[in-house]
């Protein structure tokens, strides 16, 4: 069975990843059969770029993505363009929808930027707070006695 999953290249703690169509039974970075674009996690937004017709391809002929591939593939649009392809949409149809799907997509991620960054405030508030609160006591304090009732 051909899978189509990424093959990790780049430095150390600084990954880059290829996409590959590859049998199932070989190695994450061992033998191939043909290398489909690459990935690069290490920029904001990630970089992405793949072949559309050798996808369409492999994918045609009952290769399976891994999820973190379906998953690039899905947020990218590719999988939904070859969904609209295979509706019969016109060619104009689908660049119609495509850019619908960017434009939402965008939306989304800025959205998510935003609510990233609030989190971010929220956190170095707290850690300022949590700083000012534990300020360092003269000497040994005594442990409060508690009264209860005989």
């Amino acid at each position: 069975m051909v899978k189509l999953r990424l093959k990790r290249a780049g430095k150390k703690k600084k990954p880059v990843y290829k996409i590959v169509a590859a049998d199932a039974r070989s190695p994450r970075d061992g033998r191939f059969i043909e290398e489909i674009g690459y990935y690069d996690p290490n920029f904001d937004p990630i970089k992405l770029s793949v072949e559309y017709s050798r996808i369409q391809y492999w994918m045609s002929n009952g290769a399976k993505p891994t999820l973190t591939v379906y998953n690039l593939l899905k947020n990218d649009g590719i999988l939904y363009k070859m969904y609209l392809e295979k509706k019969g949409k016109t060619p104009d149809e689908i660049e119609y929808e495509m850019d619908k799907f960017r434009n939402t997509r965008k939306e989304k991620l800025a959205r998510a930027r935003e609510k990233k960054e609030k989190l971010n405030a929220r956190k170095k508030e707290k850690s300022i707070e949590s700083k000012e609160v534990k300020e360092p006591k003269e000497g040994k304090a005594e442990p409060e006695k508690v009264k209860t009732e005989e």
